[in-house]
């Protein structure tokens, strides 16, 4: 989330200050995806904006931000990408495909709003297909909106999402399904988002990549698929609880052999001052702690050596 105080300080630091200490780890891996929950909008007139509570803008000039990272693809199904309107949604847009970022989950119209994202990283093909079930007044028609999903298995939109899952398998060879879902707070996962991640991967996806939630929830290994049904926040402005401590998260760095999924390694993070940077210490062990914690009804194994910068889990 790139806005609001994030986006005043972008004034006067440099671009890469929002990734703290993390380029390095970055530019260690071949491609990079994340949510952007925000809209990169110069426009400073605004028409019948929805009725909100936080809306969350950042100046076009910081999609530098996600260039310095090497952000590859970004999800644009949540409740923010709207914030400002429909004609600041399709201006980014125009603005994510002309920094050659690219991006799913919002259209200028239902079909393009329900596309995936189709990268090409040496010889793998990965597809990031993206969806959320907040805000059902923004569902995408014959206009500009969201890529909106009701989490119900037998909802005709997702029966749609489940084809086009299994259609876009079909063309590539691995593929992360984006979930923005689900109330902001809260460590246990919902039913309904264990049965949906479930059939997402039945039909065809390796990766199910869930947000939303202010916290990171627990990670699951199914059908030798991976579901992290929250990956908690990252970069943003966010008043911290102390009790959920929405400040801690994790780097999700998956590791392939050819087209393969066969770990996982999490690196624990902290958002401070704006930027998010690695853990360190007592406060490392404490993140990694309630991952453990969070994924033991799961089943979900997570390794850890004391004095390693990560844990991991294998598939």
């Amino acid at each position: 989330m790139l806005g609001r105080l994030v986006d005043e300080l972008l004034e006067v630091v440099d671009s890469s200050y929002p990734w703290g200490d993390l380029l390095s780890l970055f530019r260690c891996a071949d491609w990079k995806g994340c949510n952007l929950e925000c809209v990169f909008t110069d426009q400073t007139e605004f028409y019948e904006l929805p009725p909100k509570v936080f809306r969350f803008k950042s100046a076009v000039k910081n999609i530098e931000v996600l260039k310095d990272a090497g952000i590859r693809v970004v999800s644009l199904a949540n409740n923010h990408v709207l914030d400002f309107g429909k004609k600041a949604l399709c201006e980014m847009l125009d603005y994510l495909d002309a920094a050659g970022i690219l991006h799913s989950g919002a259209g200028v119209n239902l079909e393009e709003s329900r596309l995936p994202a189709i990268d090409q990283i040496q010889r793998l093909k990965i597809g990031f297909l993206a969806f959320t079930d907040n805000e059902p007044s923004w569902e995408a028609s014959e206009e500009a909106g969201i890529h909106y999903v009701p989490v119900q298995l037998d909802d005709p939109r997702a029966q749609t999402l489940f084809e086009l899952v299994k259609e876009t398998k079909t063309k590539v060879d691995f593929l992360i399904v984006s979930a923005h879902w689900g109330p902001n707070w809260g460590f246990e996962v919902p039913t309904e988002h264990i049965d949906f991640a479930h059939k997402l991967i039945e039909e065809g996806a390796d990766v199910v990549f869930g947000h939303s939630p202010h916290v990171f929830r627990a990670i699951e290994i199914f059908h030798h698929s991976l579901i992290l049904y929250s990956c908690g926040d990252f970069i943003d402005d966010y008043m911290v609880d102390p009790y959920f401590r929405n400040d801690w998260s994790f780097v999700f760095l998956l590791i392939l052999e050819g087209k393969k999924l066969v770990s996982l390694r999490l690196f624990p993070v902290v958002i401070a001052n704006f930027k998010a940077q690695k853990a360190r210490g007592i406060e490392a062990e404490e993140i990694i702690e309630r991952m453990i914690s969070l994924c033991r009804p799961f089943g979900t194994k997570i390794y850890w050596e004391k004095g390693k910068p990560y844990c991991w889990v294998k598939l």
